[in-house]
């Protein structure tokens, strides 16, 4: 894995165009990527249920946060960090976004149909199966919530299952999130603010619709506690999305062979933030390289 990571540009759309020839061998790496340290939710899961996989996780900080950008960005953005994982060699992409999985995995499938691709949905239909009341909160960024990909997943499993989905945008909590506020007061009025509407209106369930969400969790679990006198049901896909990639490699021959998997990263913005983010969210230590954000304009 430690000649994956060397001296590298940092991902830029012109950089996107060519489609990158999709490496054979099995003990190739595995890519995961997000627009910051969300992903690392998914990745713990993966970490642990693939021991032997080599693993390269993408923060995109220095783009952070996907939900207020547009469509047409955030699928250069996924197009552009897609491209520069295949040239460090990856056999299968992980799109560790809500945001990123509805705006760009269909391009990301179009530019590479023969690459093993894994996106990660809102839980709406594990939800709708939990629910006792027929009421499910979704918590998610505003561009997730906003996309034609979002908008039929609702519409299908509305039609399935009857259950009331309340959407809630969580403007501004993923930026609290990537400076580590998991529990800051600041953190804590803002899901004050976003739990206090869906719990009212019956909400027995709760989507973590963004991967960033389930390291606030305990913040979530302790709001609803002081705010309705319970804790809802919450749904965090991040382990289904590995079951998806086992079932994959599998399929595929590209099972990791070696005795011992390894682990590096990548960001757009500061090293030692991620650094941090790994030691203090995963208990891991990998090496890690920042590329100029710049360079990717």
């Amino acid at each position: 894995m430690n000649e994956a990571v060397k001296q590298v540009s940092a991902p830029s759309a012109a950089g996107s165009d060519s489609s990158t020839s999709m490496p054979a061998a099995a003990n190739a790496a595995v890519g995961i990527f997000d627009s910051g340290i969300g992903g690392l939710s998914v990745l713990r899961h993966i970490h642990a249920a693939l021991p032997r996989e080599q693993l390269i996780y993408f923060a995109d900080s220095g783009y952070a946060p996907y939900g207020d950008k547009t469509e047409a960005q955030i699928v250069e953005r996924s197009l552009a960090i897609a491209s520069f994982l295949l040239e460090q060699g990856v056999k299968a992409l992980v799109v560790a976004c809500n945001t990123a999985t509805a705006a760009a995995i269909q391009a990301i499938r179009a530019r590479w149909p023969q690459l093993v691709v894994v996106g990660i949905e809102p839980g709406l239909k594990p939800a709708a199966q939990q629910t006792r009341s027929g009421t499910v909160g979704v918590l998610a960024t505003r561009s997730t919530l906003a996309s034609q990909r979002f908008a039929l997943l609702q519409q299908q499993m509305q039609a399935q299952y009857q259950v009331r989905y309340l959407p809630q945008a969580c403007v501004g909590l993923v930026d609290l999130i990537e400076k580590g506020e998991l529990f800051s007061p600041a953190t804590v009025q803002l899901l004050e603010r976003y739990l206090r509407p869906l719990l009212e209106q019956g909400a027995d369930t709760l989507v973590l619709g963004c991967t960033h969400y389930p390291f606030v969790r305990p913040a979530i679990e302790s709001v609803c506690q002081r705010l309705a006198g319970g804790v809802p049901d919450i749904i965090d896909t991040g382990q289904a999305v590995t079951r998806q990639l086992q079932r994959l490699l599998a399929t595929e021959g590209l099972q990791a062979q070696a005795a011992t998997g390894s682990l590096a990263g990548f960001t757009t913005a500061s090293r030692s933030t991620l650094e941090q983010a790994f030691r203090g969210l995963l208990k891991l230590d990998p090496p890690v390289q920042a590329l100029q954000p710049q360079a990717a304009g």
